[in-house]
C-alpha cells in the first residue's frame, strides 16, 4: 500500500485515524503498532514476521544493554549483537545476489544462488533499531520496556517504507508522552495534501518524461539534458513528497518527525546539497559511522578517507550495484575537492555561478543513479555531449508539451512557494489545499503510472 492510493487515502486512513482517536491515550501506541503491521502487510505479508523478528530483537538487546549498564563490556556485547544482526539481515537481503555474482564474474564461477527478494523498507526499519541500541549503549536514552512502544516506533507506518529515518532519540519523548491537538492536526492535513501534490501532480508527470527519454532509441544534447532534468525533478518530488506525507501524518498522531529536504536544488556546493537532501540518512550515517571513525579531528589524510567511506556506504545503502558505488564515491570525491580547496573559490564566486556548478555536478551525478548498466551511463553521458547531435524534432516536441510543467516544477523547487504560502490569507492556502487534494484525487482515479522511486532501497 502506498500513501497515494485511493485505498490508502479513502479506506485506510479515515478507519486507522477513527479508530485511533476514539480510543483512550493508553491504547494509542498499540492501535498505531497494529495498523502498521497491517499496513506492511497489504504489500508483503510474507515479510511482516522478518520486522517482527528484528523488532523482539533488538527490544530485548536493549533490556540486556540496560541491565548491563553498569558493566560496559558485557553491554558492548549486547549492541554488537545488534549490529551484527541488523547488518546481517541487511546483507543477505539486499546484497547476497550482488556479491554471489560479483564473486562468479571476477573467478569465472558458477556458484548457484537463488534469487533473494528486496523486502520493502529494510534499509530504514534496521537502520532505526540500530540507532536505538547504539544510543542506549552511549547512555544517550533511556530503555523502553513497553514492547508494543518500541514496535510502534520501529513499524510506524507512516515512514516505515522510505523515511525519514528517525532515531530514537528524536521522538522518546512522544513515543511515551504526547498530546495530540486540533493545530498539529491541521498542520498535518495541509503537510500531508502538499506531499500528495508533489508526489500525484509533479512527480508523477516529469516521471513520464524521463520515461520517454530514457526508452528513446537516439539521445541528442537537448533530448539527453531534457531527460536528466526530468529525472532530477522526479526523484526530488517523489522522495520529499513522501516524507512530506510522512511528516503530515505524524502531526496528525501528535508526532514531529524530522525534516528531510530543504529545497536542495538552491544549494550552491555539493557540501551544502548534502545538508538539505535526504537529511536523515546523513545524519544517521554522520552519527553513527563518520563520527566513530573520528570525523574531522583527525589529521588530513584519515579525515579524506573518512568522508570516502562514508560515502561509499551512502552510494551502497541505496542499491546493490556499482553505479549506486561509483555514484556514492563520485559524491565523495566532490566532497573531498571541496574540502580541500574548492569551496574557498565557490564562495568568492558569483552565487549563480556557484548555483550552476552544483546544478551541473548534480545532475551528472543522477545519471549514475538513474540507470543501472554501467554501458548505459557511457551511452547517456556522451550523448549529453554531443556524440549524437546537438538538437532534434523529437526533444523540441517534448520542450514544447512539457514547458509548463517543467517551469511549474521549477518554481516548487525553490522556496518561492512556500513564502507565499506564509503571506497568503489562511482562507486562501485552504482553497488551495482542496484543490490539490481534488486534483491528486482526479489523476489517481485515471492514471496508472504512479511508482515511488524510493521503495526499491
Amino acid at each position: 500500500m502506498v500513501f497515494s492510493s485511493l485505498v490508502f487515502l479513502f479506506v485506510f486512513l479515515p478507519i486507522f485515524l477513527a479508530i485511533y482517536y476514539v480510543a483512550p491515550r493508553g491504547l494509542r501506541n498499540f492501535i498505531l503498532f497494529a495498523a502498521s503491521l497491517i499496513f506492511y502487510a497489504w504489500g508483503e505479508p510474507i515479510y511482516v514476521g522478518l520486522m517482527i523478528f528484528s523488532t523482539v530483537l533488538d527490544y530485548s538487546l536493549g533490556l540486556f544493554i540496560n541491565k548491563f549498564r553498569d558493566n560496559k563490556k558485557i553491554a558492548k556485547l549486547g549492541m554488537i549483537t545488534s549490529i551484527c544482526a541488523n547488518m546481517g539481515l541487511l546483507a543477505f537481503f539486499k546484497y547476497s545476489n550482488f556479491f554471489v555474482d560479483n564473486i562468479n564474474n571476477v573467478l569465472g564461477l558458477n556458484i548457484k544462488w537463488f534469487e533473494v527478494a528486496l523486502p520493502i523498507g529494510i534499509s530504514f526499519y534496521t537502520f532505526q533499531t540500530m540507532s536505538y541500541t547504539i544510543d542506549l549503549y552511549r547512555e544517550k536514552i533511556a530503555v523502553q520496556r513497553n514492547i508494543i512502544s518500541f514496535g510502534a516506533y520501529v513499524a510506524m507506518f507512516p515512514q516505515l517504507i522510505a523515511g525519514p529515518i528517525v532515531q530514537y532519540q528524536t521522538i522518546e519523548k512522544e513515543l511515551n508522552d504526547r498530546k495530540e491537538t486540533i493545530s498539529q492536526f491541521e498542520l498535518g492535513v495541509e503537510r500531508f495534501i502538499q506531499g500528495l501534490g508533489k508526489k500525484v501532480l509533479i512527480a508523477n508527470s516529469v516521471g513520464l518524461l524521463w520515461e520517454t527519454m530514457q526508452g528513446a532509441d537516439q539521445l541528442t544534447v537537448a533530448s539527453a539534458w531534457l531527460g536528466i532534468v526530468a529525472f532530477a525533478l522526479q526523484i526530488y518530488f517523489d522522495f520529499s513528497g513522501y516524507s512530506d506525507m510522512a511528516i503530515g501524518l505524524g502531526h496528525m498522531m501528535g508526532f514531529n518527525l524530522p525534516e528531510n529536504f530543504r529545497h536542495p536544488y538552491v544549494s550552491k556546493s555539493v557540501t551544502e546539497f548534502w545538508r538539505r537532501w535526504h537529511i536523515t540518512l546523513g545524519s544517521w550515517f554522520r552519527e553513527y559511522v563518520y563520527i566513530p571513525l573520528g570525523g574531522n579531528r583527525v589529521g588530513k589524510p584519515r579525515f579524506y578517507f573518512n568522508l570516502l567511506v562514508v560515502w561509499f556506504l551512502t552510494g551502497l545503502w541505496h542499491g546493490a550495484n556499482w553505479n549506486f558505488i561509483v555514484w556514492g564515491l563520485m559524491f565523495g570525491g566532490l566532497m573531498v575537492v571541496e574540502r580541500t580547496w574548492l569551496l574557498d573559490i565557490l564562495e568568492r564566486l558569483p552565487k549563480l555561478v556557484s548555483h550552476m556548478y552544483l546544478i551541473f555536478v548534480v545532475l551528472i551525478s543522477w545519471v549514475f543513479f538513474a540507470i543501472e548498466d554501467i554501458g548505459q551511463i557511457g551511452d547517456y553521458l556522451g550523448a549529453m555531449f554531443g556524440a549524437n547531435g546537438f538538437v532534434d524534432n523529437f526533444a523540441l516536441y517534448y520542450v514544447r508539451n512539457y514547458a509548463v510543467t517543467l517551469v511549474v516544477a521549477i518554481v516548487f523547487a525553490t522556496p518561492i512557494m512556500s513564502n507565499l504560502g506564509q503571506r497568503l490569507n489562511k482562507n486562501v492556502v485552504y482553497v488551495f489545499y482542496m484543490g490539490v487534494l481534488v486534483l491528486s484525487t482526479a489523476y489517481l482515479v485515471d492514471s496508472t503510472f504512479n511508482p515511488f522511486l524510493y521503495f526499491r532501497f
